[in-house]
């Protein structure tokens, strides 16, 4: 049986702000070599070498992330104690780390996420976990009803659980706890662990781990894992070291030396880590990744996303969702060349990240489907209308599967809704970004042990909303984008939904945006229901230019008479419920921190761009004799023919008519 291992992973390092506030701790850029420090040790050492002596204390067992000042004892002058979950973490002076608390839930949810994994894989191996907390499972079903979803449910044991008690007078199982070494366990490593936050957290929330090693490429931060894994009593499983996270994973190709799950969590994109990660995890791994360069990925710099991902990416309203389906086609791609594949768990957009879970495979035959799985998007740039075209096709011809060239483009020159042209992006993931059958085991853990992670409540909505998702339909539209398009009112999303029941087709919201709309339905059948809705709600069409989209759109009449009855199986379960699906800002500049420089410096450009021209219409000019504190633009171009009636300044200030001249 193949041993296995958990690898995480988080690039770059960041630095803490003087502001009271923390941000994350990452690594130095992996260019630049390891730094040089008097009271540290390289890359081998182990918390017995880098350690520095303090007082042992506990964790608390608080799942409230918390900070202390250094009057606590065993800190060195100037450090902090951050407490989240189990783990109380030792941070340096306030100049030289960043923690962020809003990635928390990305914590939690990764923890959920390997339970899950780990009471799966060590089933296998007879071993059988233990969480505190736990009591009987509720797997939350997804039962399908010919024009809606329904979620229902139901108290069910795991089937890996079930056989196990079955064979139970056969066979003697171990028994795995949190905080104990499991020989039969999956091996951990973060191989860029920063402050070691997550692998702390891991040997103290986690059980049936075998063992962990936290890396970080900077000194500084393998001598502060070191004294953090001592500073929570878990040397015994946790142990630093100070590589090259790629050289970590590169070594590790071996079938034996594999890691069961590799979690990427850089600060950035992963993209550099990756061909190392899908040759590294082992078979049936896990693989964990993390992209919060959200901007590349979004459709602000295609070019820079196919230099990094392979693919070019889009700026549209289902960005998020796009994105995720890049980063799962970029890992496909990478994959197949070492013939393997991957199996999508569990992939989420929330807050300025993406987040996806994983499985890694080998198998050639299976590998020959990958160009099938990819697809290109034609994407009109007037409307919004989008079309996917296979990058492969594949035909059963009795036991053997023949593989050819797709066929297409599936539009024309012009979109035949608005007349507008298209954008060509991807190639993107189209197959199932989600494992339904995992997601709900997860959701049935964390909606069963709620005092387990301080964002339960937040982890049980989004995965809520993924288990009613439809997926087999890639992306999504915006119903506040499709009424805009044509200048009309926005229907309700219950009359919205409620008008595609009633036509027969499937739809469903989306975790990545709050308005989505993910159907089933063509684009022609949305845009008649729109039109259905603009004859009750019209708009000024003399107002509309004869090219504009608008104009086009509504000069056709609908073949689809919409009814907007409201439904019952319009209105989703998550939102009955009143599931926190979304989450609000939760403080000022809450996004990503600033990036690191060598040497510890603070990087404070990023945080004064986001000051810069905030709060500018706090104080709105009510007065119009204000206005004469603002220069008249016409009258330095010499066109203003207001004179003194002009409501704006015509005093020139000093070096106004040299420019002028």
């Amino acid at each position: 049986m193949l041993t296995r291992t958990v690898l995480h992973v988080s690039s770059r390092c960041t630095v803490l702000s003087s502001k009271s506030f923390f941000k994350k701790f990452r690594t130095m850029d992996s260019k630049k070599g390891p730094e040089e420090s008097p009271d540290t040790t390289s890359a081998g050492a182990d918390s017995t070498t880098t350690a520095v002596p303090m007082e042992e204390t506990k964790p608390s067992g608080s799942t409230e992330s918390s900070q202390t000042s250094s009057t606590e004892p065993g800190l060195l002058p100037g450090e902090t104690v951050v407490r989240e979950g189990k783990a109380a973490i030792l941070f340096p002076s306030a100049n030289e780390v960043f923690y962020n608390p809003v990635q928390e839930f990305n914590r939690d949810l990764t923890c959920a996420v390997i339970t899950e994994f780990a009471r799966e894989q060590l089933a296998q191996r007879g071993v059988r976990i233990l969480i505190p907390g736990e009591k009987d499972r509720v797997v939350v079903r997804l039962s399908k009803e010919k024009n809606g979803n329904v979620d229902q449910e139901t108290s069910e044991q795991p089937e890996n659980e079930q056989q196990m008690e079955e064979e139970g007078d056969k066979k003697e199982f171990i028994t795995a706890s949190v905080g104990e070494r499991c020989e039969q366990g999956l091996r951990v490593l973060e191989g860029l662990a920063a402050s070691g936050l997550r692998s702390v957290r891991f040997a103290l929330e986690l059980p049936g781990l075998k063992s962990i090693t936290a890396n970080d490429y900077s000194a500084k931060a393998a001598a502060l894992i070191a004294r953090n894994a001592q500073h929570n009593n878990v040397s015994h499983i946790l142990q630093a070291s100070q590589r090259d996270a790629s050289m970590v994973m590169y070594e590790a190709r071996g079938r034996k030396e594999r890691y069961d799950v590799i979690d990427l969590d850089p600060y950035g994109s992963p993209s550099p880590f990756l061909d190392a990660a899908v040759q590294a995890v082992s078979e049936g791994g896990l693989l964990c990744i993390t992209c919060t360069d959200m901007a590349v990925m979004a459709g602000n710099s295609g070019e820079t996303c196919y230099s990094k991902y392979g693919s070019v990416s889009i700026k549209s309203k289902y960005c998020h969702e796009m994105a995720l389906r890049i980063i799962l086609h970029s890992l496909d791609q990478r994959a197949a060349v070492y013939q393997r594949y991957i199996e999508p768990l569990l992939s989420v957009s929330v807050d300025f990240y993406i987040r996806v879970f994983v499985r890694v495979k080998t198998g050639q035959a299976v590998v020959k489907n990958s160009a099938s799985k990819q697809a290109l998007l034609y994407n009109c740039v007037g409307c919004g209308a989008f079309h996917l075209q296979r990058m492969g096709k594949k035909m059963s011809q009795g036991k053997h599967m023949k593989y050819s060239a797709a066929t297409g483009p599936p539009v024309g020159p012009s979109c035949e809704h608005c007349g507008q042209r298209h954008q060509l992006g991807g190639p993107i993931w189209a197959e199932p970004i989600h494992d339904i059958t995992f997601v709900q085991k997860v959701l049935g853990a964390v909606s069963g042990n709620p005092t387990r992670f301080r964002t339960s409540k937040r982890i049980e909505g989004v995965l809520s909303m993924v288990t009613e998702e439809l997926q087999d339909i890639p992306l999504y539209y915006v119903l506040d984008h499709l009424s805009s398009t044509v200048h009309c009112n926005t229907p309700s999303m219950l009359q919205f939904r409620s008008a595609l029941l009633h036509a027969g087709y499937r739809v469903s919201l989306s975790h990545a945006c709050k308005n989505a709309v993910k159907s089933d339905a063509p684009a022609e059948v949305l845009w008649d229901i729109i039109r259905c809705w603009e004859k009750s709600n019209p708009v000024k069409r003399e107002r509309l230019s004869e090219t504009s989209p608008a104009h086009r759109i509504l000069s056709k009449e609908p073949t689809l008479q919409a009814c907007f009855e409201i439904r019952e199986d319009a209105n989703p379960q998550s939102r009955k419920r009143h599931l926190t699906r979304f989450q609000e800002n939760p403080q000022a500049n809450w996004g990503p921190k600033a990036r690191a420089k060598a040497g510890g410096r603070i990087s404070s450009e990023l945080e004064d761009k986001r000051k810069q021209f905030q709060g500018k219409r706090k104080k709105q000019i009510t007065d119009s004799s204000q206005l004469k504190s603002f220069p008249c633009k016409k009258f330095r171009k010499g066109t203003c023919t207001y004179g003194d009636k002009c409501c704006y300044s015509h005093e020139l200030k000093e070096g106004t008519e040299e420019k002028m001249d």
